[in-house]
């Protein structure tokens, strides 16, 4: 039924007002008017002890003046009217149920279709429900899910609190079908782009980040370059007075440390520069993926880190084996 062609009537005003307010597609809610319809038809046929065939086909038929309509059973080129006497007021008890489910459908695979677009970027938004194994935010005018495995470990979140997500992905339950579009604070990608929006330079690519180890709600590394000459990265990252550093972690856990670093293909350098925030590293070897390196005795700590944390990242950064001592007197 082609929504154009309805004279001014109420039930057509009534269409065209539900379109307007919910932005969804005229023709999509006459669809949903007339499966409504049908679901009605066989629930009544039910209750009176007939059991529809479900491959049975039927139409509807929708008279756009009055609203009212009349359902057929189609038998290959035959059209029965199979509408029950007195059936107005069952279907439109029942239908409305029906037709409120899928235009609620419609609009959130309306919803899902523009988030479709926006994935891999951040959102603002705030917590509306803790559950043991997921937390779930608005965001905008729909809800997001932000499930245990995409939360920043050791995080204290509180109902209403507003927070920057990373709007991952879309995700398809397997039991209910139910599209959820999925939230991380985990994910290295959340990072990326939390340096994006603070600092110029990563947005337009004259700064580029190599690589990221991170142990979200503790500490994070993040190797830097840059792609044109005269341009410092680290600096970049840091800003003057560390405003741009102190911006990303206002978005992160109090606990969690970032220490950004200057990339570089010698490995040597990369594995030295990775060990911040201890100074004064000296790689001695780097054989079979396995790096020895010194460093003086008052920045061993610093090198290992707490529980050999800061060791352990800088190997995943430069993906080698670091083995780390006091450099001899």
């Amino acid at each position: 039924m082609d929504i154009k062609k309805l004279p001014k009537t109420e039930f057509a005003a009534a269409v065209a007002q539900i379109s307007g307010e919910r932005n969804i597609n005229p023709q999509e809610i006459l669809d949903a008017i007339e499966q409504g319809l049908v679901s009605a038809y066989k629930r009544d046929q039910k209750e009176h002890g007939i059991i529809v065939d479900e491959e049975t086909q039927f139409e509807v038929e929708l008279a756009p003046e009055s609203g009212s309509f009349s359902i057929f059973e189609i038998d290959g080129e035959k059209r029965k009217n199979v509408t029950p006497p007195g059936f107005g007021r069952i279907a439109a008890m029942t239908a409305k149920q029906v037709i409120d489910q899928k235009i609620h459908e419609i609009e959130r695979d309306t919803i899902i279709s523009e988030y479709e677009k926006k994935l891999n970027t951040l959102t603002l938004g705030v917590i509306l429900r803790i559950d043991p194994y997921k937390i779930t935010a608005g965001i905008g005018k729909t809800e997001g899910i932000y499930p245990k495995e995409e939360q920043i470990k050791n995080e204290s979140l509180h109902l209403g609190d507003k927070k920057l997500f990373l709007i991952k992905e879309i995700r398809t339950d397997e039991v209910t079908d139910r599209k959820d579009i999925i939230l991380s604070r985990n994910d290295e990608d959340f990072i990326k782009l939390l340096f994006a929006r603070e600092v110029p330079e990563v947005g337009n690519r004259t700064v580029k980040i190599e690589k990221i180890a991170r142990d979200s709600g503790q500490r994070t590394k993040v190797a830097v370059s840059s792609t044109q000459n005269g341009i410092d990265p680290v600096g970049s990252c840091i800003g003057q007075k560390g405003s741009r550093i102190q911006s990303i972690l206002n978005e992160l856990p109090p606990e969690e440390k970032v220490d950004v670093i200057a990339f570089s293909k010698n490995k040597a350098q990369l594995v030295a520069n990775a060990l911040s925030p201890a100074e004064n590293a000296n790689v001695i070897e780097i054989k079979d993926s396995i790096a020895i390196v010194e460093v003086p005795e008052d920045q061993l700590a610093l090198a290992i880190g707490s529980g050999g944390e800061n060791v352990r990242l800088a190997g995943i950064l430069t993906e080698v084996d670091i083995k780390v001592s006091a450099a001899k007197e």
